[in-house]
């Protein structure tokens, strides 16, 4: 017989101690800390919950990554919930367990990818975060315990790491729990959550789970509901507690069509009011945002910190919008800017280039798609695009933009060093008709003029591709130089 592997030992040695889960139990006082990970997944996959809730009392590391388990052990009700009980019966000790160091169950799925593989594996050492201290001989440290015992040691919170989707449909019984447990113990278990995405669901339901949540821990938040502009100044006050919150999503925020007068402009300002709280934020996208017109210099003037992310889609701005975004100064940092979907035919192109002039020094991405630029505006900014040393992709999808002015920009942009992604509309000159039936032949010509350009000025690496929508089923062709095309252009 082979050798057997330290992992394959280990699990024989968990498996062995499982056949007597009342002796397993009362042998943790004893086992080894480095033991205890694989030990915990054998019982994990094998919904000993006794065990497990045994073992989450005497778990011997601050953290407990309890969700890259179940990422790749498809968790039971009964096993969560031993887990969670084990927590539970952990905090109502008046006397501490000698072997205490549990301070976060982390229930995250992507967190901590590597700590059980690790473990099953070899000794390797982890993170501080997961590393034990070394603990003193039991029998002595009982006596010691049991001499000192007095008044009650003052209990410290337990933090629950969770990321949240709220979203109509079957209730989640783990999370039903959870949230039953963490209303039990009050102040003791502290649910938090990094990341929160919110779709449909009743606004009560919301407002039940955010009442359980440090608010404070939230730093990711995409609401992505159809909410009427009054349901979202009902979630605003939640949304002012948010004080650590670094990305804000909202997406799909309408005006009801016979508001009362005022009630409109009480909600803006609701809303508005609660960015005064977000010092921290540093990615903002607003997405199909109906109350936006003539009211984004009120959401501009109450961001606290410079942004690096900003995205206005599928938005109506009218000139004076564009003016103050030009000249907030919460945007000279800018990384990203998407203005994709926002329409500009009718806009001067002053506020554009002032725009993208005041990012220049900064602004990584640029996303110009379906905004309705013509030649005089696109030749406008291009002398301001040519000072974006920082920019690396740029797309402008769905211009009606000519060939003159295409070859103008690969001239102003071939100098920018980090530029390697050109994503760009069919010029004018290749469509057959004013219908938008694409001359697929001609536009190969044109995009492999582009092509010879960049080799003529020494940027053969750089990428310049184009895009546009399938005039039957509106899904992007690419072509570079070859069309990959829709199915609606296949032969039956």
């Amino acid at each position: 017989m082979g050798v057997q592997t330290p992992l394959r030992l280990l699990e024989l040695a968990g498996q062995s101690l499982l056949r007597d889960e009342a002796l397993a139990i009362a042998a943790l006082e004893e086992l080894p800390t480095e033991l205890f990970p694989p030990l915990f997944t054998v019982a994990f996959a094998g919904r000993h919950s006794e065990m497990l809730k045994a073992m989450v009392q005497a778990w011997p590391f601050p953290c407990l990554p309890l969700g890259a388990l179940m990422r790749e052990h498809q968790p039971h009700l009964d096993t969560f919930q031993a887990a969670i009980d084990g927590l539970d019966v952990l905090l109502t000790q008046e006397v501490r367990p000698r072997r205490w160091k549990l301070q976060v169950l982390d229930l995250r799925r992507n967190a901590h990818q590597d700590f059980w593989a690790m473990w099953s594996s070899s000794r390797a050492s982890l993170c501080s975060l997961l590393e034990p201290e070394a603990a003193p001989p039991v029998r002595k440290r009982r006596r010691v315990e049991v001499s000192r015992a007095g008044p009650k040691q003052p209990s410290v919170p337990v933090e629950v790491l969770i990321d949240l989707c709220l979203k109509e449909g079957t209730p989640d019984q783990s999370l039903t729990y959870l949230l039953k447990k963490v209303k039990q113990r009050g102040g003791s278990l502290r649910l938090c959550c990094q990341k929160l995405k919110i779709f449909a669901m009743p606004m009560q339901t919301i407002q039940k789970v955010l009442k359980m949540v440090q608010l404070d821990s939230v730093q990711d938040l995409e609401v992505n509901c159809t909410w009427k502009l009054a349901t979202l100044g009902r979630f605003a006050p939640y949304l002012g507690q948010m004080g650590n919150l670094r990305r804000l999503l909202l997406s799909h925020i309408h005006m009801a069509p016979h508001a009362a007068p005022g009630e409109e402009e009480h909600c803006v300002s609701q809303l508005t009011a609660q960015f005064l709280s977000l010092h921290h934020l540093q990615e903002l996208y607003l997405d199909s945002i109906s109350f936006l017109e003539g009211r984004l210099d009120q959401v501009l003037r109450c961001l606290k910190a410079p942004l690096e992310t900003l995205s206005i889609t599928n938005c109506l701005i009218s000139e004076s919008d564009l003016m103050h975004l030009s000249q907030c100064p919460s945007i000279t940092q800018l990384k990203d800017l998407g203005l994709s979907g926002v329409s500009l035919t009718n806009v001067s192109s002053g506020p554009l280039q002032v725009l993208i002039e005041r990012t220049s020094a900064t602004l990584q991405d640029l996303d110009l798609d379906e905004c309705g630029i013509m030649d005089a505006q696109f030749s406008a900014i291009l002398p301001a695009l040519s000072r974006c040393s920082q920019l690396m992709t740029f797309s402008f999808c769905g211009n009606p933009i000519s060939m003159a002015v295409l070859e103008s920009l690969l001239c102003h942009t071939v100098g920018l060093s980090k530029l390697s992604h050109v994503l760009y509309p069919a010029p004018l000159e290749s469509y057959e008709d004013v219908g938008g039936t694409l001359h697929l032949g001609r536009l190969a010509q044109l995009h492999a003029r582009l092509k010879q350009m960049l080799r003529e000025s020494g940027r053969p690496s750089m990428v310049w591709f184009s895009a546009n929508p399938c005039p039957h089923c509106g899904d992007r062709t690419f072509y570079d130089p070859d069309p990959i095309l829709c199915p609606c252009y296949m032969p039956d």
